[in-house]
């Protein structure tokens, strides 16, 4: 077991790398942290305890090293109308049951359910996280002076020029780089800009144990259910999601069930810490993985620089302007967009370019990434269905005698191709029997087989004898389980019998 959940090179392969890219991660949590307190109507301290609770525990026991997880505006959101009507002591419960729920989500294997996302949806969800990221440092850059704009363009200069600087320019990360500079420009220059400080007060102690004060019965889980069973799913999709991200951007595996239990894990931890439920960030995954940050251990790391920031260092942390902040997020956005979506607009299929700009459409417009994510898989599935029916397909022949008539299906039949089937038969044409070869055909559903029923029974009804032959395992045991047409006393009722 201890070897499971630590593996030596997953934890010191890259020490100097994940030390360093811990801090730019941790500066980039603290406003976050705040800001999603206030959208979810808590004190600042209870995200930053979330923050600092669920990136050390995930660190552990989480499935995919080198990825961030913390409290989140997708969660948040969903808090909301929790707080205001209970207050936050049913906010810690739910974040419990949270906890709970997706550990067992992860016991299920329910992780295994992301090979059904396709790359279209993928996409989609990349490109309207960094259009959020984005929007989200707007607010930083209207009704502010001039100084504002000018330390965001420095920053950014920095931020990408850095790295061509011989020698040093590839020791440090340029992101906390451009965050020392810019505090140092603001504090020595005395310019009167929005800092960490004016995000809200800063905790100065330590997160206590602290178990909801509310009463275990019922009433109290028909309150939290709801929300715990919304923010367990939205959680575990966008982790899973960004998961699949950070896959792509390191080029190595990660356990999706063991990421599920992990994100539970965390999420009591901060539940019985204090804490807000959170999830993976992709925004600052990114940072970290563009920071040199690779294994576990710079995931520890900007947990507990957070914490030993905002307690003992707060009050250097307060004059750190938001500009730098802002400039770091806007890299992470440009990084993130996959520019490349525009000219594959041209040459992917039309569905597949529908697919992803519908995924970006809902989650920008909703603020929601698992409306986004739900949706777009939604209109991929439905996509392949009908262009799957559109493979089915019948020969016809007869007898010498034109007597028999044989209906050879070549194809699947299922809900968007069982009324295709239907209509492929002469119900008028006379016969005296009739062969239904489903040897190249296969059975999916329910729809499939009532199509098949219907069928049967009509041509009998104009005095054919019918025969089903060449159905394969699969399709004759959900033929024999669900169909009718070769039970006589079903028939007798389904006919009219007695």
């Amino acid at each position: 077991m201890i070897k499971k959940y630590f593996k030596k090179d997953e934890w010191f392969g890259n020490i100097r790398g994940d030390a360093i890219a811990g801090i730019v991660v941790a500066l980039a949590l603290i406003p976050e942290a705040i800001a999603f307190s206030i959208i979810a109507g808590v004190d600042p301290k209870v995200g930053l305890y979330a923050s600092f609770c669920i990136a050390v525990v995930i660190s552990f026991f989480g499935g995919r090293p080198g990825m961030i997880s913390a409290a989140t505006g997708a969660m948040a959101l969903l808090m909301v109308t929790l707080v205001r009507d209970y207050g936050l002591e049913y906010l810690l419960a739910t974040t419990l049951l949270t906890g709970v729920l997706q550990v067992i989500a992860g016991y299920l294997k329910l992780g295994r359910f992301m090979s059904f996302v396709p790359r279209a949806v993928v996409v989609g969800f990349v490109n309207a996280l960094a259009i959020l990221i984005f929007m989200a440092q707007l607010p930083e850059l209207t009704n502010v002076t001039w100084h504002v704009y000018a330390l965001t363009l420095a920053g950014l200069g920095i931020i990408y020029l850095f790295p061509y600087i011989p020698k040093i320019g590839t020791m440090l990360p340029s992101p906390l780089v451009t965050i020392v500079v810019l505090t140092l420009v603001v504090f020595f220059m005395g310019l009167d800009v929005r800092t960490i400080g004016d995000m809200g007060q800063l905790p100065d102690t330590l997160p206590i144990f602290l178990f909801p004060n509310i009463p275990l019965n019922l009433e109290t889980l028909m309150i939290i259910f709801p929300y715990a069973l919304s923010l367990a799913v939205v959680g575990l999709l966008e982790s899973l999601m960004t998961s699949t991200i950070v896959d792509d951007l390191t080029d190595t595996p990660s356990d999706t069930n063991r990421e599920c239990k992990g994100q539970g894990v965390a999420n009591i931890a901060s539940g019985l810490m204090g804490g807000m439920a959170g999830c993976a960030m992709i925004g600052q995954s990114i940072i970290n993985v563009k920071s040199g940050g690779r294994g576990r251990l710079s995931t520890f790391l900007a947990g507990v620089y957070l914490l030993l920031m905002v307690v003992f260092l707060a009050d250097i942390l307060t004059i750190v302007p938001m500009a730098a902040l802002v400039a770091v997020m806007i890299m992470v956005s440009i990084g993130t967009f996959d520019w490349g979506t525009f000219k594959k607009l041209k040459t992917l299929p039309l569905s597949t370019s529908f697919v992803m700009l519908a995924t970006v459409i809902v989650t920008v417009a909703t603020h929601n990434l698992a409306a986004g994510v739900l949706s777009g898989v939604l209109l991929a599935s439905l996509f392949f269905a009908n262009k799957i029916s559109h493979f089915m397909y019948c020969d016809t022949s007869y007898s010498e005698d034109n007597t028999i008539k044989s209906y050879k299906f070549v194809g699947q039949v299922f809900f968007n191709s069982a009324d295709k089937f239907y209509k492929i038969f002469d119900f008028k044409e006379v016969v005296d029997k009739v062969i239904i070869d489903l040897t190249k055909a296969h059975f999916w559903d329910i729809s499939a087989v009532y199509a098949l029923d219907k069928a049967v029974i009509k041509l009998r009804r104009e005095g054919a004898e019918v025969v089903v032959v060449g159905q394969n395992d699969a399709s004759a045991t959900i033929i024999d389980r669900f169909g009718v047409h070769d039970k006589p006393q079903e028939i007798k009722k389904v006919m009219g019998g007695h």
